[in-house]
């Protein structure tokens, strides 16, 4: 008897130690694989358009439910379709000859991230756009299959509000918000 719970004493670490480590992952991006999809209103027509995700990793705790690292978009990469108003946006809004990023660097979240399938939580962390951070917390949905992450938020950017120029002119009104949506695709990997 007393062997059965010598071994199960030194058993039972080693057989939790598989849950323990896949506590802690990382997320890499793949940027060809992910995409910021924007979309701006306006009074005489809609604005829809595309970013460049630049790369991205996230750092992971379930068990903490922390994270770290960060997802970066090439400001200057935006594509609404047509050259001439991508222009005056990379020089006039974003202003990216002085921000060539915008970043998202996730702290926290709120919610359980499953080990496999889908998961719906809120993170939280820093957008930082313009040069300008600000706290964010985000509704975001997880998708876990085998080494796969996929995970996919939508939020709205204040953007004029954020200090970032109006691009109205005389009659032709546009949004002082545009709207996200974000989809992130990448492998997900045990930490050591």
């Amino acid at each position: 008897m007393k062997t059965i719970a010598t071994t199960l004493f030194f058993a039972v670490p080693l057989a939790l130690a598989p849950f323990a480590s896949a506590q802690h992952q990382i997320f890499t991006v793949n940027p060809d694989s992910s995409k910021v999809a924007f979309s701006l209103g306006g009074n005489t027509h809609h604005v829809d358009g595309t970013f460049h995700v630049q790369s991205g990793t996230v750092d992971f705790d379930r068990s903490k439910q922390n994270f770290s690292g960060s997802v970066v978009v090439a400001a200057g990469s935006g594509n609404s379709g047509d050259q001439g108003r991508d222009k005056k946006m990379n020089i006039d809004v974003l202003d990216v000859a002085h921000f060539a990023e915008v970043t998202f660097t996730p702290s926290s979240y709120q919610g359980t991230i499953a080990v496999s399938g889908d998961s719906t939580v809120q993170v939280t962390g820093v957008f930082t756009l313009h040069g300008t951070p600000h706290d964010m917390t985000v509704p975001m949905q997880i998708h876990i299959d085998g080494a796969s992450l996929t995970a996919k938020t939508h939020f709205t950017v204040p953007y004029v509000k954020w200090g970032l120029k109006d691009p109205s002119i005389f009659i032709l009104k546009v949004a002082k918000e545009v709207d996200i949506d974000l989809t992130l695709a990448g492998s997900v990997s045990s930490q050591k």
